[in-house]
């Protein structure tokens, strides 16, 4: 299941109020990767620009790594930012609830259910 939201804000407008409340809500940006300017470069672009942030809070990470080292798969959590033919800016991940149903860890469903709850708000927040 996706997570997804839509702005009239600025694909780089997003990314940048997005890095702000990651880390004020305790999550760190691990890496930014420009998917539009990179794929422009190997000379097969696309028409739209497309950013994912990739973002990990330590303290949720430590405890599902401490049970689980496959669950390092699916880390960091990716936030996909891009633009719509309309014009819209779409701000988009996956579930963390979902994704941890992968790994057949029922006593980590908390964790997952506090990750995603923080993910919907340093999303919604970045609108």
């Amino acid at each position: 299941m996706l997570i997804n939201f839509e702005t009239g804000k600025s694909v780089q407008e997003v990314r940048q109020a997005l890095e702000e409340k990651a880390k004020a809500k305790g999550f760190g940006v691990m890496s930014v990767h420009e998917v539009s300017n990179i794929l422009k470069n190997k000379g097969v672009p696309i028409d739209y620009e497309c950013v994912i942030v990739e973002v990990c809070s330590p303290r949720h990470a430590s405890q599902v790594l401490s049970k689980n080292a496959f669950i390092s798969t699916a880390m960091p959590c990716r936030i996909a930012i891009f633009q719509k033919g309309d014009g819209k800016t779409v701000v988009s991940t996956i579930s963390p609830i979902v994704m941890l149903e992968m790994y057949n860890e029922p006593e980590l469903k908390p964790v997952a259910e506090e990750v995603e709850k923080l993910m919907r708000e340093i999303m919604e927040e970045s609108l």
